[in-house]
């Protein structure tokens, strides 16, 4: 069954939106959140700490013997622990604490089966934990280690966050070059694994009004014109969807902090997502932006000097680019933004707590 049928096994939900987008959303500020990267497109074990990051390195210590090991029959020990994999995708675990109390839920799954649950394994975070799974788009490289995370917690116990247009079938059109059809996940299949799909195009609260999930975003930037070689399969043909309006971030208010926002790609414009996250909440401050700003390559190029400006306007206190912005644009982001820019790495977890907390 392919991923645009349109009669799924049973109806799935829709989101508790929280009112017009024009309205000022009171989201609960929280005591810390904790984004720990899960699936990112680099693994860098030789990282250290920086500012809130805690990293995962190579000579992890394991006095307990708990870690997972792999077999390495030419090493001394015979094995080593199992290191963690990157791929071309992207996914976390957010852990909001609040009131004493901590609640996780997953941000993306990445591009592999395997490879979020596997990494979840290898950092001994359990994937039951989790009590939503917001998916930021309908592209796999976000969304296909659902499959390994449904054989992990057998029936699904999370309810998985969407948009509408989630499901559409989607290609990459580049002149001169054959069309690749993007990979999309089955309806089907989802309600019949026994995932609560609920979808939504306005923001919404998860884990009792800590946590905001934009919806779809504001276009608002003259130069965010999204992604123009990529189309959708509508009425019977291939059609232009440089906007993919299935695109949605995340939000928290960090307590005297401000706000953290984490992106999957980023396909709304990093800039937009964050002056849609300010107006929504009416939190001026940006604490920290963490995920995809999706600037890599010859069509986003030019667009890299304009986003560095409006984020300078911003000032964040964290950026973490990951993913798809590309080395460019994270070596420009460095260049400008030496205190605030953090590399990315799978296993680092960025600590992000309040002033009061700390």
């Amino acid at each position: 069954m392919c991923a645009g049928d349109t009669e799924p096994a049973r109806p799935v939900g829709t989101l508790d939106e929280v009112g017009p987008v024009g309205d000022v959303i009171a989201l609960e500020p929280i005591d810390a959140v904790h984004v720990t990267t899960l699936i990112d497109n680099v693994s860098d074990g030789l990282l250290v700490d920086q500012g809130p990051a805690r990293r995962v390195g190579l000579f992890r210590p394991d006095p307990d013997g708990r870690l997972p090991r792999v077999p390495a029959s030419l090493l001394e020990d015979g094995s080593l622990i199992d290191p963690l994999r990157a791929e071309h995708g992207f996914s976390a675990l957010v852990s909001v604490v609040r009131s004493g109390q901590t609640r996780h839920l997953i941000f993306d799954t990445g591009l592999s089966p395997d490879g979020m649950v596997a990494n979840m394994r290898r950092l001994g975070i359990d994937p039951l934990d989790a009590e939503a799974v917001v998916l930021s788009h309908g592209h796999f490289d976000h969304t296909t280690g659902l499959d390994g995370y449904l054989r992990a917690v057998g029936a699904p116990n999370a309810p998985v966050i969407i948009h509408p247009e989630f499901w559409s079938r989607r290609r990459i059109a580049i002149p001169g070059r054959e069309p690749f059809e993007i990979p999309s996940t089955s309806r089907r299949a989802m309600v019949d694994a026994g995932f609560a799909i609920i979808e939504g195009r306005r923001p919404s609260f998860l884990l009792g009004g800590s946590v905001l999930i934009t919806g779809e975003v504001d276009r608002t930037t003259p130069f965010e014109q999204g992604f123009a070689v990529h189309q959708a399969y509508r009425d019977d043909r291939w059609v232009p969807d440089p906007l993919i309006l299935d695109d949605q971030a995340l939000i928290v208010h960090v307590r005297d902090r401000g706000l953290v926002v984490v992106t999957g790609c980023g396909h709304a414009g990093i800039v937009n997502i964050v002056r849609y996250a300010q107006r929504l909440t009416n939190v001026r401050n940006v604490h920290a932006i963490i995920g995809g700003f999706h600037l890599s390559g010859a069509l986003f190029d030019p667009i890299v000097g304009a986003t560095c400006d409006a984020l300078a306007d911003v000032a964040p206190d964290v950026l973490v680019p990951a993913h798809c912005t590309g080395l460019r644009a994270m070596r420009t982001i460095a260049d400008r933004f030496p205190d605030a820019f953090i590399q990315n790495s799978v296993g680092t977890r960025f600590e992000l707590t309040s002033a009061v907390a700390a």
